[in-house]
């Protein structure tokens, strides 16, 4: 055998066991003989580099991480789908339909089928020839980010389909983070000083959006697809075409199921909700679909939903336990905010020890006390909260929680200002303040100091290594090898990578810098408007209020700060250290479907995170801001929304639910 007849033979045996292993979930050799194969491959490729080819399996991690992604336009929108929450909607769905689909609707049962909704992140895929040449983002769903380089890092994605392929095909599907590598990577960053990813959810689009894709590889993210977009050759119903995707090498979760009629699709919902703990990876809900394609194309979408799909999201789950005590954490900003502390409780597939509070007000209106016996859930499956006391299991002798009138941490008073809720810590130099302070300053959005965790910082500011942000610039890596769970390889690394924030643009070190009121764009239009530290320690605060996205309240709070002398002295020390004070931002948007407009969001977006949905806001000329006032074009509510929403309907400003919103930035 030649050396290329053997290149193409390992090629298609690993090919073959990748299918296996990622598609078919049947393996039939060990890791180790799997990763004897690539090894030989390896050395091949390595002695004959005229015989690598573009979709090789040892060609998935690619080489210098990018320098950012590029945009790309999809070439027919992901739509989003719209939801139900009840048998009553699915029903309703199912007679809208019926009605739409005239005679096909009455004379025979529609026929469905019910696919897992799969918690993760929405990618298109492009192939040309059988080859993988574009992955991107779903995005605003018009417009998405090109990570090629990332996709072809998952292991689960083919490079090259299998078999004879149409030149030109587009998938659609879900990248998804499983459950067991998602407890690996989280011990991994505890281990390495780094926060914990909240929920896998969040950890699989977190790490699509890194810009290295050795990062991405390391994770062991998977993927299943559910539509073919374009040039899938002709097929008449939805599971031909799922079967035509598998049969291309394409992985498809593999619980769907054709129902004949809506009570059909309504067991399999009733099934899924009992069991979907037992799956391997996060499902919130059931996607159910027309499976005739020709009336697909008669009933046709709407602006944002196809007309022929719903998504059945299951309802929250619950579970009791003991509250045993409410503590309270100190923001960077010097906010002080309740949370419950927890007797562990098994829910939605993990152990919950805390969960959110809000503020005093919601606690003494919930009447939620220490020792109660509590309902807690998931909101969307993610985010724990206390939903209420159970009271005929109260003991007689508990008593109401009150704020406490000092900080935890630094023993100052608290001051509650009296148009606000929350009480605040004064103290500049309380130890839980600079925590934060320097957490949120080395955050991707910020400085974007990767590997700067919670347990290191904590050991930074216990061991009195670093006093304030400036003071990270002077940590050398013998010191830091010292500490623990470090090493000299990460010390050196840590280092190098705070060395690298001294070469973010301007607009990040201002919003890095923590100034209450003061989100990034208001941070990139002052940069744009002003271009350096300097000139904004010279503005006055009327200056600041007439620059797009910084009002009144933003201009006092950055007024206030550049005008307290250890905020001055912090600045020139950062100076010192060479961070840029200097650098026009990003030019704010002119001349734009939704400028002028002022949005306020509140709640949980089931088909986008917040910062896609500032990005969708921003990318149109609007601005978004974090309070109601008379001046807010629109609030924008979600699930669960905080007290801004009652704000709103005082003062008369128009409420968006997830729907119109995704209306108005389809259709601006």
């Amino acid at each position: 055998m030649t050396d290329a007849e053997r290149a193409a033979e390992l090629r298609r045996a690993i090919r073959e066991h990748e299918e296996r292993y990622y598609v078919l979930a049947a393996p039939t050799i060990s890791d180790a003989e799997f990763d004897r194969l690539m090894a030989d491959l390896r050395a091949l490729e390595a002695r004959r580099p005229d015989l690598v080819t573009a979709d090789s399996p040892t060609q998935r991690v690619g080489g210098r991480p990018a320098d950012g992604f590029a945009t790309v336009t999809h070439a027919a929108p992901l739509l989003s789908l719209d939801n139900a929450y009840s048998t009553e909607e699915l029903r309703a769905f199912h007679e809208r339909t019926c009605r739409l689909a005239g005679a096909d609707g009455r004379d025979a049962p529609i026929t469905y089928v019910a696919e897992l909704k799969i918690d993760g992140l929405s990618i298109a895929l492009t192939y040309q020839d059988g080859v993988l040449v574009r992955g991107v983002t779903r995005g605003d769903g018009v417009r998405g980010e090109d990570v090629t380089g990332n996709v072809r890092t998952i292991r689960a994605i083919p490079l090259r389909l299998k078999g004879p392929a149409p030149g030109r095909l587009e998938v659609r599907g879900e990248v998804y983070l499983p459950r067991a590598s998602f407890d690996r990577v989280n011990r991994e960053r505890e281990d390495a000083d780094e926060a914990p990813f909240a929920n896998p959810r969040n950890a699989a689009a977190g790490t699509m959006r890194s810009l290295d894709p050795a990062v991405v590889a390391r994770r062991g993210l998977a993927a299943f697809f559910y539509q073919v977009a374009a040039g899938g050759g002709e097929t008449g119903s939805h599971e031909d075409a799922l079967r035509r995707m598998r049969g291309l090498g394409l992985p498809v979760e593999p619980h769907w199921v054709a129902c004949d009629g809506i009570e059909a699709v309504i067991a399999y919902c009733a099934d899924w909700n009992g069991r979907r703990g037992a799956l391997g990876f996060d499902t919130d809900g059931v996607v159910i679909k027309v499976n005739d394609l020709a009336l697909r194309a008669r009933l046709g979408a709407t602006n944002k939903f196809p007309r022929w799909a719903i998504a059945y999201k299951f309802p929250a789950q619950q579970a009791r336990t003991r509250l045993k005590q409410i503590a309270v954490n100190v923001g960077r900003t010097g906010a002080v905010t309740p949370y419950a502390i927890l007797e562990p409780v098994s829910l939605a597939g993990s152990t919950i020890q805390m969960a959110t509070l809000h503020n005093e007000q919601e606690i003494a209106r919930r009447d939620i006390r220490p020792g109660d016996l509590v309902v807690i859930e998931k909101g969307g499956d993610v985010i724990p909260k206390v939903v209420a006391p159970v009271l005929d299991a109260r003991p007689p002798d508990l008593l109401p929680w009150t704020m406490p009138r000092e900080c935890p941490a630094c023993g100052s008073r608290l001051a509650r200002p009296d148009d606000e809720v929350v009480w605040r810590c004064l103290n500049g130099s309380c130890p839980a303040r600079i925590r934060r302070s320097l957490l949120h300053f080395a955050s991707r959005r910020a400085m974007d100091i990767e590997g700067l965790g919670e347990a290191l910082v904590d050991q930074l500011v216990e061991q009195g290594l670093v006093a304030d942000v400036a003071g990270l610039y002077d940590l050398e890596a013998p010191v830091l090898a010292g500490l623990s769970r470090m090493g000299p390889t990460s010390a050196k690394n840590l280092v190098e990578r705070i060395a690298r924030s001294r070469t973010v643009e301007f607009w990040r070190v201002l919003y890095a810098l923590g100034i209450r009121h003061i989100g990034e764009r208001a941070a990139q239009t002052l940069a744009a408007a002003f271009g350096s530290m300097d000139a904004l320690i010279a503005a006055p605060a009327e200056a600041m209020r007439a620059v797009r996205d910084v009002g009144p309240v933003a201009a006092e709070a950055a007024r206030r700060f550049l005008d307290e002398p250890h905020n001055r002295e912090l600045i020139e020390r950062l100076r010192a250290a060479g961070v840029p004070m200097a650098g026009a931002g990003p030019a704010p948007a002119a001349g734009q479907p939704l400028a002028g407009r002022t949005f306020v969001l509140t709640g949980t977006l089931d088909t986008m995170s917040r910062d896609e949905a500032e990005r969708a806001i921003t990318a149109l000329g609007g601005r978004v801001t974090g309070s109601v006032s008379r001046k807010t074009s629109y609030l924008v509510s979600g699930a669960d929304p905080g007290s801004k929403l009652a704000k709103a309907r005082d003062l008369g400003v128009p409420v968006l639910d997830e729907a119109a919103f995704a209306r108005l930035i389809m259709n601006p």
